[in-house]
């Protein structure tokens, strides 16, 4: 999903796609200041970019006919690419290759760390439901994370990855603790009984209300906004640094959390929107290779038991091509 999220699998599939131009000739300079652009832009792009060439490289067997030019972008001028006249199949084939290797590759080490940081994991296409010792559930959402954190002043529970709706015990009797889901760089106190966290990113997250209310804050002051927030049933707020916490209007939190019955519904949807969500509950990894079809809109139901299935209804119905590899499906 692999339990990627959308931003590590959008560096994994440019890396991918860095690393077959690279291997293509030599760039020009527009895109050899493109290259450097993104390898500045975040931490993570050299590890990746330096992933896919060492896959590439270790893969040149499958493709003697074609040499393999592994250029790194530097401040001396470079020849222009010369335009190379490849078949279809050996070109998506390149990338499918790439693509599959690296994504499986460039996850193996942060899934074995959330192991080790996590209480309760779930798996691509899993839904769990936990049962936490103060009578609260919580259901995990397809590949996610989360750690406990009780003690004797509050309940805590740390949202590591993905999303869960959590159905709270109230504080009666002897359960005098408040409880409180950590993600990101927020928190949400509950204040009344069932809500849904999905964490977006290391700074970044959404929660709604399914019932009654809760509290959200951020952990510092934001740059923007309001720090902090009362949610009722049926609202939804995004939260960030950068932001604070903004309320989202039109989001709608029972077709956002479809997945708690076996359902992912879209509505009016664009394409890449649609294929980062199946990539969070279907075996393997769906690519689109033509971006230009990105924004093509879907609206339909799809059963999470039967995703293959809805794979190719939607790729009929969109009249779009597609190649299915080892683990992988290129649409294009």
């Amino acid at each position: 999903m692999n339990s990627q999220g959308p931003q590590q699998h959008s560096i994994t599939e440019a890396a991918a796609e860095w690393a077959v131009r690279l291997h293509a000739g030599a760039l020009t300079e527009q895109e050899q200041a493109e290259l450097r652009h993104w390898i500045a832009c975040d931490s993570r792009h050299e590890g990746a970019l330096r992933f896919a060439e060492q896959t590439w490289a270790a893969l040149g067997e499958l493709h003697k006919d074609e040499p393999v030019h592994r250029q790194r972008p530097s401040s001396a001028p470079l020849p222009v690419r010369r335009p190379k006249r490849r078949r279809l199949w050996q070109r998506v084939a390149a990338v499918a290759v790439v693509v599959l290797v690296a994504g499986v590759g460039w996850v193996r080490g942060p899934d074995a760390l959330l192991r080790l940081q996590a209480d309760y994991v779930t798996q691509k296409g899993e839904v769990r439901t936990v049962h936490l010792a103060d009578g609260s559930t919580v259901v995990l959402d397809s590949a996610s994370a989360i750690r406990l954190d009780y003690d004797g002043v509050q309940r805590r529970i740390s949202l590591i990855q993905g999303s869960a709706i959590f159905d709270v015990a109230p504080m009666t009797g002897q359960e005098t603790r408040p409880f409180v889901v950590q993600s990101a760089a927020g928190q949400t106190r509950a204040l009344g009984t069932r809500f849904v966290v999905e964490r977006e990113g290391a700074s970044q997250a959404w929660v709604g209300v399914l019932q009654h209310s809760v509290e959200v804050s951020l952990q510092s002051a934001p740059k923007n906004g309001p720090s902090e927030s009362v949610l009722k049933e049926g609202q939804v707020a995004r939260y960030s640094p950068q932001d604070g916490v903004v309320p989202l209007d039109r989001f709608d939190v029972e077709r956002a959390t479809s997945w708690r019955r076996g359902v992912l519904i879209f509505d009016r949807l664009p394409l890449a929107k649609v294929i980062e969500q199946l990539n969070r509950y279907r075996p393997g990894h769906v690519v689109l290779t033509n971006p230009a079809l990105g924004d093509r809109e879907v609206s339909g139901v799809f059963r999470l038991d039967m995703l293959d299935t809805a794979l190719g209804t939607l790729t009929q119905e969109l009249q779009v091509q597609r190649l299915d590899l080892a683990g992988l499906s290129l649409i294009y």
